[in-house]
């Protein structure tokens, strides 16, 4: 199984990575960027340092994805990522106007050896929610985008996932977290 769990900042994700990391021991727990040494290289020098060029700010995160499929999903029955290709390319369609879809899917793919996950739980936050959560936390430079754009790339999330046609499910961020856990629980068993 390849479950990337998906969702702007401060929807929960982490949160329920925990919870899965006990209804999932054998599982391999992962993220984009920073599963695999240059991963953790790449976050530190995109989310910390900033990078200039939008051009090499794309390809570096293509380089932390295929690093992490060759050595986190290739090795590994069982992976869970704390997101991955959907966020790549929705952050990418909502930081420069002259990518398109069809263009980002192409080089994903290729970083991807043409694999793409099981499963996409996306977790859909709001405008109120990210403010608060927000205002408990230091800002990345993501972050620090503002909460106008959290939403534009949660929206493009979810138009990469229904244009892509993967087996997913949006829950809402907002409901107790232990409700949220059983809906995700619900979707792996089902599908």
């Amino acid at each position: 199984m390849y479950l990337i769990l998906e969702g702007v900042d401060t929807s929960g994700k982490s949160t329920q990575l925990e919870l899965l990391k006990n209804a999932y021991p054998q599982a391999c727990f992962t993220k984009e960027p920073g599963g695999t040494e240059l991963g953790t290289q790449i976050r530190e020098m995109i989310l910390h340092k900033g990078v200039k060029n939008h051009k090499a700010e794309l390809f570096l995160f293509l380089a932390d994805r295929a690093e992490h499929y060759m050595e986190v999903v290739q090795q590994n029955d069982t992976v869970i990522s704390d997101r991955g290709f959907i966020s790549g390319i929705a952050y990418a369609l909502a930081n420069h106007a002259d990518y398109n879809l069809e263009f980002l899917t192409t080089l994903n793919s290729f970083a991807l050896d043409d694999k793409m996950p099981d499963f996409v739980v996306l977790l859909e936050t709001n405008e109120a929610l990210i403010k608060s959560r927000l205002s408990q936390k230091s800002q990345d430079m993501i972050e620090k985008r503002g909460i106008d754009y959290l939403l534009k790339v949660q929206e493009l999330m979810k138009q990469v996932l229904q244009k892509l046609e993967i087996n997913h499910i949006v829950i809402d961020a907002s409901k107790e977290i232990d409700e949220i856990h059983s809906e995700i629980k619900s979707f792996l068993h089902s599908s």
